[in-house]
């Protein structure tokens, strides 16, 4: 066996998923929640529910403590939008790098890259454990194939991001997942990757993968039809806009798919830049006003206070409840223009013949 395993330096063991659920147990009311939750989530991606889905929270999960501060007041606001949205809290643990940089919570808590991997998990499961309790419904990115055995019981929603998009295993493992998953389009802004990854997750597939118990095995799938496209903007411009949007829908009716679309408003959308973020929300409460039936819902890049920061070498200089991946709007912002995006709404939805078909 001298050829094998030649450029690993050591292997550690893991818990397995049943082992981490025995450590953070799932009670029979916190699992009717999610159910509740996850069918909320689907009723709206198939058009069930007038509602917007709304996706708010941190660019990703770093501080358990302010993440949980962040879900009370996200809880508070959720109740009053709930007439026209409901809200789901952005819960990020893994982020995918072009190049280098922080990798998330879940691989790299201690944010030193010392990759305490079983700590990370441990963390994350916990964290969504303790928001459901609050009682938000939580998102998350699926990156590696492996992590949604140890958190995918504890989720509402899912994303697939535009890195991963292209990927056979994330599509084949969409289909798979007990909950909706939004497929984003490729960074380049086109849309085809994304089209074919939904269509790729509708349908059944077979793969190789790790069971409850930390077993090789392999699952066979029924397919998910709630399966969605993510407007994220790309390389050279936004595709929010109007033309965008009725484009993205022309192209997955032609493809004989459910045409849910929701805007991420941040990223190429804002062209990075966190304030722009209402000026995508303005467009989509304006669109959907007007009768675009296809927008389900957005994303929103919020955190307790603006803007980012770089993770400094002393940990105790970090600023608390400041992102440390993509700058996000502050906690007063993201109330503002929620607030006032639900009120146009519902006076869109109540006053005779201001929503028109297009």
């Amino acid at each position: 066996m001298a050829n094998v395993d030649i450029r690993i330096k050591m292997t550690e063991s893991l818990a397995t998923p049943s082992e981490l659920a025995k450590r953070f147990p799932v009670d029979e009311a916190m699992a009717s929640f999610i159910a509740q939750s996850r069918q909320t989530v689907n009723d709206i991606i198939q058009g069930r529910d007038h509602r917007l889905l709304a996706i708010v929270g941190p660019c990703s999960l770093h501080d358990r403590k302010a993440a949980l501060e962040y879900a009370k007041k996200l809880k508070v606001l959720a109740k009053e939008v709930s007439s026209e949205m409901f809200i789901v809290m952005r819960a990020y643990f893994e982020k995918p790098r072009t190049v280098l940089g922080w990798k998330g919570l879940i691989l790299d808590p201690r944010m030193d890259g010392s990759y305490q991997i079983e700590e990370g998990i441990s963390l994350a499961r916990s964290l969504l454990y303790d928001i459901n309790a609050i009682g938000l419904p939580v998102g998350c990115e699926v990156l590696d194939p492996i992590i949604p055995q140890y958190i995918d019981e504890l989720m509402s929603w899912s994303s697939i991001g535009a890195r991963t998009t292209e990927s056979q295993i994330h599509r084949n493992l969409a289909s798979g997942l007990s909950v909706a998953v939004g497929f984003k389009n490729s960074t380049s802004g086109d849309l085809l990757n994304a089209i074919n990854a939904i269509k790729c997750a509708y349908s059944p597939a077979s793969f190789i993968g790790m069971d409850y118990l930390g077993a090789s095995t392999i699952f066979r799938t029924t397919g998910n039809d709630c399966c969605h496209l993510i407007l994220r903007g790309g390389e050279q411009s936004p595709n929010y806009y109007e033309d965008d949007v009725e484009s993205a829908r022309t192209m997955m009716e032609s493809n004989n798919l459910n045409p849910a679309i929701i805007v991420d408003c941040s990223h190429a959308n804002s062209r990075k830049l966190f304030d722009r973020q209402k000026r995508v929300l303005r467009s989509i409460v304006d669109q959907v006003s007007w009768g675009e039936t296809s927008i389900r819902g957005f994303m929103l890049e919020s955190n307790l206070y603006s803007g980012s920061q770089d993770i400094p070498s002393d940990l105790s200089k970090l600023e608390y409840g400041v992102s440390v991946t993509d700058a996000c709007i502050g906690w007063d912002e993201t109330e503002r223009i929620l607030v006032h995006a639900c009120e146009l709404l519902r006076k869109a939805r109540l006053e005779e013949g201001n929503v028109l078909p297009l």
